[in-house]
């Protein structure tokens, strides 16, 4: 699928509305869409890299069927073992310490964490820390204010979290999966940008909506529009040496 395109955004934008009865086939194609987005700056045969929360493992099954070195580093068991087939070589690992030497990943790759660690900043740090010189980094995540940014919850959230949860369990008869402030925190683009841009060890590469099908960089660059249109900020950074 050509990104971006109408037709590759509608086909994430099905898959995404069948995530919860579908996560396999849903997982699986925005994997595809990952890797497709990362071999337009670095050839993925033969490279190193680290996918940090990575959950199930279907990003690092896509980068090594694409030849590269890919090792998934995950904090929670239960996502580990969501696909029921664990990837090999998967280690239990918090992302604020990763168990990786300075500077050996060619990508670090993250998707959709961001919004779920409550220091992001440090995060990204050690996101950095084992980039190489050169390297990039690919970071995603849905900004609190997007149309999905309550993610189950969704689009009740702008009312409201805690009403968002209450809906949810009325509606469905269980516990919203995240929770404010627990398991998901409330990310935002402008703030965002502005904490990369000051970095002296990193240069941002791309800023743009990741589903989006027209003006991906331009939606960015609107402060407030930006917030709600943007739906899914995918920064591409580059590791300075």
């Amino acid at each position: 699928m050509k990104d971006p395109s109408l037709r590759r955004s509608l086909t994430l934008f099905r898959a995404f509305m069948n995530e919860q009865s579908d996560p396999e086939s849903c997982y699986r194609l925005l994997a595809e869409d990952a890797a497709s987005q990362l071999r337009r700056y670095v050839p993925l045969e033969g490279s190193t890299i680290v996918d940090v929360g990575g959950g199930s493992g279907h990003f690092t099954r896509e980068f090594r069927r694409q030849g590269a070195h890919s090792f998934l580093f995950e904090p929670d068991t239960r996502e580990l073992t969501a696909a029921g087939r664990p990837v090999e070589g998967a280690v239990l690992a918090d992302g604020y310490l990763l168990p990786v030497a300075d500077g050996v990943a060619d990508v670090c790759f993250s998707s959709n964490v961001l919004e779920h660690v409550a220091d992001p900043q440090t995060f990204l740090s050690e996101m950095v820390r084992v980039t190489k010189p050169g390297g990039l980094l690919y970071v995603s995540f849905t900004n609190w204010y997007s149309p999905w940014g309550g993610h189950e919850t969704a689009p009740w959230h702008y009312l409201g979290a805690d009403r968002a949860r209450a809906r949810y369990q009325r509606r469905t008869g269980r516990q919203a999966k995240h929770t404010l402030g627990e398991n998901l925190f409330a990310v935002h683009i402008g703030t965002t940008l502005r904490q990369v841009r000051v970095r002296e060890d990193v240069e941002i590469v791309t800023a743009r909506s990741r589903y989006w099908p027209f003006l991906t960089s331009a939606i960015t660059r609107v402060p407030g529009l930006r917030e709600i249109a943007t739906w899914n900020l995918l920064l591409i950074l580059r590791r300075c040496h």
